[in-house]
Formats: structure tokens, sequence, C-alpha cells
């Protein structure tokens, strides 16, 4: 988990660029916005989610499963931890 701690405040202001794209998409809806701008709002929104993903991935394959300190089982956990995740994402 030292990996979040470490990267810790990039990632809270992915998170916060997020919320802000997020409260975007709400203004857009109550406020009739053009579909168009909606449906762009929406897919800047999922590609800045799509990034925050693809850093948590990278960091956690990166400290969890080829750090060449890790045991056998540390690295299957990793994996596994990994793998679960991607599953989860990917419905």
């Amino acid at each position: 988990m030292s990996h979040i701690k470490s990267g810790k405040d990039d990632l809270l202001k992915r998170v916060k660029r997020i919320a802000g794209q997020i409260q975007a998409v709400e203004r857009a809806l109550e406020s009739d916005d053009d579909c168009a701008k909606t449906l762009h709002l929406v897919a800047a929104t999922r590609g800045a989610i799509n990034g925050l993903m693809d850093q948590i991935i990278e960091d956690h394959a990166r400290e969890h499963v080829a750090n060449p300190e890790l045991s056998h089982e540390e690295r299957a956990k990793g994996v596994e931890e990994l793998l679960e995740a991607i599953r989860r994402y990917a419905k």
C-alpha cells in the first residue's frame, strides 16, 4: 500500500478533477444542455476514470506483482487482486 501513499497527492488531484467533471455532467443534465455536449462531458469523465484506473493498476502491478523482493505467495496474491479488480472494472 506504500505505493498509494507515495502517489497520493497525484491520485487525489485526479479524483478531484473527476468530481468536477461529474458535476459538469450533472449541470448539463439539469440545464437541458445539448445532448452532444453532454455526451462529450461523459466521454471525458470516462477517460479520466480510465486514466485513474490505469495509474492504480500500473502501481499495483509494479509493487505487488513485479517487485523482485516479493515471495511467490505475495506475487500470487498480488496477481489475484489485480485480476479481480480488472474483472470488476470490465463489467
